[in-house]
């Protein structure tokens, strides 16, 4: 057994849980379950029954129970956005983004949502931090401060030149009140909209309407910084032409000073001998019009919906940090945590106790950050729990397909579940993970195969 697993790459307790999975007899209904997760790395185990009745006759149609799954449960995917603690649910969470935010850029009949959204003018905004203090870096001059040329993949970048003198304090306090600082910037920009469009502000919303979808994303050095689609319609939102007055350069002004204008700045007072701070947007603001594909633009409506459906299954783990709660701070250099980073979180544990409110500890994993990484407006487009309920509608159909099942308006279910637990056992992961690779190679292959059909035809993909 050891030889084998060694050659196999695995320790021999791995290997032979493996071998005991896949020899049970009902291993092929875990790989069906399994494969019905996506290759979840962490599913839900439940146990339990349901029973479908006939509502007229009373005569039961269907009956369901887990006492004959494996292990006598019924596994279901964790459904965690994040990449890091599973894959196969982050490509279905990205995925849902994908679809959420190009709905509002390129309109969706079935969201309810005209394709004339496309005339509206759209911009895709960066907000950025502020400089806590010079990091190694990779200018256009080619070397950085420290004099090197730093690679791509240097863990140098983003760390501090001087790390005795970089504002820690502060990078973890803005990524704490960014959110704030956000719902500043918006309330600002409608204010600047009202203004370059000749009305008062109370006007606005008898006129126009701005909408948003944007993503959070962790910068090298450990700050958030905001990517947004920022979009004007009329006053009823998507369905609604915008006003006249309503342009890319209107919009792009307007956002360009309430980045800059002094009420998009949060005070953190003073507390315990420590001074406080002045938190706002920093001076790199990146703007620029969206343009529907085809139009000659780099920047096309997918571009973006990918861009952002890229970072709303990442956290701060990009910068060497955990991806859970910290329970201490001895762990961190046995975890492998870069110095700059653990410098980061020690700012959270410091500033917990000063400013108790921020539950600075309790997020110190996300450096201070608590907000939600993907976030939109109302109207901006439909919602991932509509995309949801479609994706289960058409499942619920498909297994009423199977099961000769009337409409669901004809039958009553009746249905009993518990929480039995969750996750895999060391060789039921490794095949899990197996099943959720072979998934993604279909899932690439088929897409391939779709691209190279559109690219014969000559329409963009």
């Amino acid at each position: 057994m050891t030889d084998t697993a060694t050659t196999a790459g695995l320790d021999p307790a791995t290997l032979g849980d493996l071998l005991k999975v896949t020899g049970q007899p009902d291993y092929h209904r875990w790989e069906d379950q399994t494969r019905r997760t996506g290759g979840c790395a962490d599913p839900i185990h439940l146990t339990g029954w349901t029973l479908t009745k006939d509502k007229t006759t009373g005569e039961t149609l269907h009956r369901y129970t887990t006492d004959t799954e494996p292990g006598q449960r019924l596994r279901i995917a964790c459904g965690n956005r994040r990449a890091s603690r599973c894959p196969s649910c982050a490509w279905t969470y990205a995925g849902d983004t994908y679809h959420l935010i190009r709905a509002g850029l390129t309109g969706d009949e079935n969201k309810n949502i005209p394709t004339a959204v496309r005339d509206h003018p759209r911009v895709f905004a960066t907000l950025t931090a502020p400089s806590f203090g010079p990091v190694h870096n990779r200018p256009t001059t080619g070397r950085c401060r420290c004099g090197t040329a730093h690679t791509d993949n240097d863990p140098a970048l983003g760390t501090a030149l001087d790390p005795l003198s970089y504002d820690y304090a502060g990078a973890v306090l803005f990524n704490n009140h960014t959110g704030e600082l956000w719902a500043r910037f918006t309330r600002r920009l409608r204010r600047e909209i009202a203004a370059r469009a000749g009305l008062a502000q109370r006007e606005l919303k008898d006129t126009a309407r701005l909408s948003f979808g944007k993503v959070a994303e962790f910068q090298k050095r450990g700050a958030i910084h905001f990517h947004a689609i920022i979009r004007l319609d009329g006053p009823d939102g998507p369905q609604d032409p915008p006003p006249a007055w309503a342009t890319h350069h209107l919009l792009t002004d307007a956002i360009r000073a309430a980045g800059t204008h002094p009420y998009t700045t949060v005070t953190v007072p003073p507390s315990a001998g420590i001074d406080g701070w002045s938190l706002r947007w920093g001076t790199q603001l990146d703007i620029r019009p969206i343009q529907a594909l085809g139009a000659g633009e780099e920047l096309t409506e997918q571009a973006v919906a990918s861009y952002v459906a890229k970072y709303a299954t990442k956290a701060a783990e990009t910068t060497g940090t955990l991806d859970r709660r910290i329970g201490n701070l001895e762990v961190l250099p046995l975890l492998g945590v870069p110095d700059h980073t653990r410098r980061l979180i020690q700012a959270c544990k410091d500033l917990d106790e000063v400013y108790p409110d921020r539950r600075l500890w309790a997020w110190a994993h996300m450096l201070g950050f608590r907000g939600h990484f993907s976030t939109k407006s109302r109207h901006y487009s439909t919602t991932l729990g509509a995309l949801r309920q479609i994706r289960a509608d058409y499942r619920a159909a498909q297994q009423r397909q199977d099961l000769g099942l009337p409409e669901p308006g004809t039958v009553l279910v009746l249905t009993s579940w518990q929480y039995a637990g969750h996750g895999h056992t060391p060789g039921e992961s490794l095949l899990a993970a197996g099943i959720a690779r072979d998934l993604q190679i279909n899932r690439e292959t088929a897409r391939d195969a779709m691209q190279g059909q559109l690219d014969q035809k000559g329409e963009p993909g």
